[in-house]
C-alpha cells in the first residue's frame, strides 16, 4: 500500500538510476501518454530530475515534460538493469522509461499523465496539496492551521486528507493516532494544542522513520517493510494497524478496528491507550 514514504523511496532510487540520462526508449499501456510520445517523443530527452510531492511522483525531462504518477492502492515503480527479467508479467506493465543502463517500469499505477511546467500548475491537484511530510520547506505552522480547519471531522480522516499534510496512508494513520495515544474517531475541535502538535511530529517523524538509507535497498523501489516501533524484530514494526483482536503492544488490551469515512478504510487502535472520552480539565485553544 504506497504512502509518502513509499514513493519518496521510489523516487530517490528513480533518481539515481535515471537523472542526467538520455532515455533510449519509451512504452505504455495508456493511449494519450503513447499520443504524446507520437507527437513529441520521450526518446532522446534527457531526465533532468525525479520528485515525490506526498504521493505524487513526478519525473522531469528536458524540453519541458513531465511525466506525473500516482500509485493509488496498488501501483508500483521497478529498476531493471537492461535485458534483465522483469518480477511481474508484462500485463501488469503501464510505462516503461528505458535509458543505456537501466529500464525503469512502472507496473499497476492506474493515474498516469503528462504535463508541461504550465499546466501542472494551472490544471493538476498537486499544487493544492498540503504541507509535503518529507519535504525540506514543511511548515509546522501551515500544517496545524490545515489540521485545526478540519473541526467537524474526525482526526484519522483529516489526516489522510492529503490537503493537510501531504504524505500520510492508511497504516500510517492508525500508528500515529496511536503513538499520541490520540483515538482516531474523536473529532478535530476535540484536540489540545499538545495532541495538534503530537500528530504533526510524529507524522513526520515516522515517515522519515522509513525513508533513511537503511530503510530501502538501494536502487530497488518496490522493497523494504514499513515500520513505525523501531524494534527490531520484523514481526513488531507496526503498533495496532494489521492486528485486529491481538494485544497491543503497550498495554495488552485488544486493539479494534472499525472501517472509517466515505471510503470505509481500515482504523486500527487500542481503547485503553487511546481513550474516546475528552477530559474536561485539559487545556484547549
Amino acid at each position: 500500500m504506497p504512502e509518502g514514504d513509499t514513493i519518496f523511496r521510489s523516487a530517490r532510487a528513480l533518481g539515481r538510476a535515471l537523472t542526467g540520462h538520455r532515455v533510449v526508449a519509451f512504452d505504455t499501456a495508456y493511449a494519450p501518454l503513447a499520443s504524446v510520445n507520437d507527437n513529441t517523443p520521450v526518446a532522446g530527452r534527457t531526465i533532468e530530475q525525479v520528485e515525490s510531492r506526498g504521493k505524487w511522483l513526478l519525473i522531469y525531462f528536458s524540453g519541458d515534460l513531465i511525466l506525473v504518477t500516482h500509485m493509488l492502492m496498488k501501483g508500483s515503480w521497478h529498476i531493471y538493469r537492461r535485458g534483465e527479467r522483469w518480477r511481474r508479467s508484462r500485463q501488469h506493465m503501464r510505462l516503461v522509461i528505458a535509458t543505456e543502463e537501466f529500464e525503469a517500469v512502472a507496473f499497476d499505477v492506474p493515474i498516469a499523465r503528462f504535463h508541461t511546467a504550465r499546466s501542472l500548475e494551472r490544471q493538476s491537484a498537486i499544487p493544492r496539496l498540503g504541507p509535503d511530510l518529507l519535504g525540506s520547506g514543511f511548515s509546522e505552522g501551515e500544517a496545524a492551521i490545515r489540521l485545526r480547519a478540519r473541526g467537524d471531522e474526525e482526526v484519522a480522516v483529516a489526516l489522510l486528507n492529503q490537503q493537510v499534510m501531504a504524505g500520510i496512508g492508511n497504516v500510517f494513520k492508525s500508528e500515529i493516532c496511536f503513538v499520541c495515544g490520540v483515538h482516531p474517531f474523536r473529532r478535530v475541535d476535540a484536540l489540545t494544542r499538545t495532541e495538534v502538535d503530537c500528530l504533526i511530529d510524529k507524522a513526520r517523524q515516522l515517515l522519515a522513520l522509513n525513508v533513511t538509507e537503511t530503510s530501502g535497498d538501494g536502487m530497488i523501489t518496490y522493497t523494504g517493510a514499513r515500520r513505525t516501533t523501531g524494534a527490531a524484530d520484523p514481526g513488531a514494526r507496526l503498533w495496532v494497524y494489521g492486528r485486529q483482536g491481538r494485544p497491543c503492544r503497550r498495554c495488552g488490551e485488544s486493539v479494534l478496528m472499525r472501517k472509517q469515512g466515505a471510503q470505509a478504510r481500515s482504523t486500527y487502535w487500542c481503547p485503553r491507550c487511546q481513550p474516546i472520552e475528552e477530559q474536561a480539565d485539559r487545556a484547549r485553544w
